[in-house]
């Protein structure tokens, strides 16, 4: 289920809160609804809503974090992917074939890197043949001098560094709102409301501000879960300049 819907889920529940509250409101006997009964529900109100308050804000923290993590480790491939290029720039023209093979390679891996956060996290991780290939020609080269072998150490580390961060990549991917949270935060918020139309009379005014309030909540998880996939959906990480990342070599 999309962000979204589950977030317009979450608001009709929200409204259908709203309309509870009144229908029990007509239906109460009058002693029900006394004074003292209303304080007593506010006092039980007032502490799921703090509960529920605590539990947004951790979850928003959380989801604001990840989405953070993720788009640094993002741009430290970029990065990284630069300096290798130009680490075997400077090793000279043995690494030339290393260098176009990594610019032909480019298209695939920032592919599967979000194909793989947007669809199936739960896939085994699998190496591409392009990076091994790359990291073996750089293995593979003989270095003639103390520069080049310098070179050679430093851009293997380097492509060690890739790897490795394209693994936590894989390994970071998973809901950052699980659904028990999910489950027991709309059971939270339909009560909350239920209970603001249960000692009012549910005007046109009154019921638009509660909808309003209920809409305010719904997009708070609208963000979380937008957050929670950073490789999917409107706050998308930009895969533009990790695919631009290397221009073409020139002659």
């Amino acid at each position: 289920m999309s962000a979204l819907t589950l977030s317009l889920l979450i608001f009709a529940l929200v409204v259908g809160g709203i309309c509870l509250g009144a229908l029990l409101r007509k239906t109460l006997p009058h002693h029900h609804l006394s004074k003292e009964s209303q304080d007593v529900v506010r006092l039980g109100v007032g502490l799921v809503a703090t509960m529920s308050a605590l539990v947004l804000g951790l979850l928003i923290a959380s989801a604001k974090n990840s989405y953070d993590t993720q788009t640094g480790q993002v741009k430290q491939i970029t990065a990284n992917i630069i300096l290798l290029d130009n680490l075997l720039g400077q090793y000279g023209a043995e690494a030339l074939p290393i260098r176009k093979q990594i610019r032909s390679a480019m298209g695939a891996f920032v592919d599967r890197i979000w194909s793989e956060k947007g669809s199936a996290a739960s896939a085994p991780f699998e190496a591409q043949v392009d990076s091994v290939t790359i990291y073996l020609g750089i293995q593979a080269l003989s270095p003639r001098n103390e520069i080049q072998r310098s070179l050679q150490a430093r851009a293997i580390q380097v492509s060690t560094d890739v790897a490795q961060t394209r693994m936590l990549l894989f390994v970071g991917a998973g809901d950052v709102m699980p659904t028990p949270f999910l489950v027991i935060l709309i059971f939270w918020l339909t009560l909350i409301f239920a209970s603001f139309s249960l000692f009012s009379r549910l005007n046109v005014t009154v019921f638009l501000a509660l909808s309003l309030f209920g809409l305010s909540v719904s997009c708070a998880i609208f963000l979380i879960l937008e957050l929670s996939k950073p490789f999917s959906g409107l706050m998308m990480i930009a895969s533009g300049p990790l695919r631009g990342a290397l221009g073409p070599l020139v002659p």
